[in-house]
């Protein structure tokens, strides 16, 4: 494919953006080459600057659940453009869309409406610590949270793909009180509570993992950490940023049957455009100013075009069927995946959880762990990028980033991508034998 113009881009992005990206995990440092630059996308596809078309797994890494540009979302967009942008003040769309999370998030009582999800994540620690009277935070490794800095501790995503876990710049005063347990163990998370239980706020987790790829809970695990929060006067954050309205339309938690007191959420409630929100139990919801102590503000938050994209986006996964649907199509991509693979003796599996999933060149059937996922075969996942992306198909520039299906996808798409796999495989068998 002829990336001229991406090039081109990209050497005057360099002058004047640092890395020439705005989120490192674009840089495509994990893959080798450069990144490529779009300018379009429409239903499962991107189109780059050079007008090369590619089936689009990444979905700006979740939130693009209908596709690109559905049509529903971008009237309920112009419509609000004509109404105003912006207007730093209460809007009545503001509590329709809080009444919808309230509504299908069973957890959550109340929510609050931010901008991001590192700014849901940050305040929703903020408010555990309020809440208890305590510092100690608990997270696991692998799992990312934003680029909050008590939280950039053996992170996943992003910090994995620069080759930093830890990031310079936060002080060992933020990331002493952070505490970094092995995502899915269980006996990790008893032995902490035991000797910390008493001295620790919050726990955060993702409920399913989509910053080391796409990994979810063993059996048990988050039900271990619902028992010890409980037991010791700890809060419970479900990072749901990724997972919240995309693995099911009440999240991860509406699957495992776990509930906590606080959940993060982001992405898919502003059907593509900047949002965050946090929420959960009222006694805690109350400690947020203006009813309470700790502090939580944004000039934008709640912005009306992002809750108009957001509540069209929600009417729309609403419907009946449809994450059977989604979940089905992600199912017939990873399974024709696996037989190709199969038949080409490559080491790789999968992980799915609806229409979230990952991809590991592992000869591990079942990836459960942080440890599993750094042992996986790096070398033939860059052959497997590149061969992909050259036969049009986009996936996520690095082995730690979750892949997303939207109701988009059809059997045309799944076939191409299959037919382009099948290349993939066969690359990566001959690079075995050189």
């Amino acid at each position: 494919m002829d990336n001229s113009e991406s090039q081109s881009l990209y050497k005057l992005a360099q002058q004047v953006i640092p890395g020439g990206v705005n989120s490192p995990v674009r840089s495509f440092k994990n893959v080798g080459g450069n990144p490529l630059f779009f300018k379009k996308g429409d239903g499962a596809y991107l189109f780059d600057a050079d007008n090369n078309r590619y089936i689009d797994y990444v979905g700006a890494f979740g939130p693009l659940i209908l596709g690109h540009r559905n049509k529903e979302v971008v009237t309920a967009i112009n419509t609000q453009l004509e109404k105003g942008i912006c207007f730093g003040a209460s809007t009545e769309a503001e509590v329709e869309i809080a009444q919808q999370i309230c509504r299908i998030v069973h957890s959550i009582e109340q929510v609050r409406l931010v901008n991001s999800g590192t700014e849901a994540t940050m305040s929703a620690i903020r408010l555990a610590r309020g809440h208890t009277g305590r510092d100690k935070v608990v997270k696991f490794e692998g799992c990312y949270h934003g680029h909050v800095d008590g939280l950039l501790v053996k992170a996943g995503s992003g910090a994995l793909t620069i080759g930093e876990p830890d990031s310079l710049g936060v002080p060992s005063a933020y990331s002493d009180l952070t505490h970094v347990l092995p995502f899915n163990d269980i006996a990790a998370v008893e032995e902490y509570f035991e000797n910390f239980g008493n001295e620790t706020a919050c726990v955060i987790v993702e409920p399913v993992a989509g910053n080391m790829n796409c990994v979810p809970p063993i059996p048990g695990f988050l039900e271990a950490l619902r028992e010890q929060c409980t037991l010791h006067g700890s809060v419970l954050i479900f990072d749901e940023v990724m997972t919240g309205f995309r693995v099911a339309l009440g999240g991860a938690q509406s699957i495992y049957g776990v509930l906590p007191d606080l959940t993060a959420l982001g992405k898919v409630i502003g059907g593509g455009l900047p949002i965050g929100a946090f929420g959960g139990k009222a006694e805690i919801m109350a400690k947020i100013a203006p009813t309470g102590a700790v502090y939580q503000a944004g000039t934008l938050s709640g912005s009306p075009l992002a809750i108009a994209a957001g509540l069209a986006t929600l009417a729309i996964i609403s419907e009946q069927n449809f994450y059977e649907e989604l979940k089905l199509k992600t199912k017939t991509l990873l399974d024709g995946m696996k037989e190709i693979a199969g038949a080409h003796k490559i080491e790789f599996t999968t992980n799915q959880a609806g229409g979230m999933f990952g991809c590991f060149f592992n000869d591990d059937e079942n990836i459960s762990s942080f440890t599993q996922v750094m042992n996986s075969n790096s070398e033939h996942f860059q052959i497997y990028f590149h061969a992909m992306l050259n036969n049009g198909v986009y996936l996520a520039p690095s082995p730690f980033e979750a892949g997303f299906v939207s109701i988009d996808h059809g059997k045309e798409e799944i076939e191409k991508t299959l037919g382009a796999a099948e290349i993939a495989f066969k690359a990566i068998k001959t690079s075995r034998k050189k």
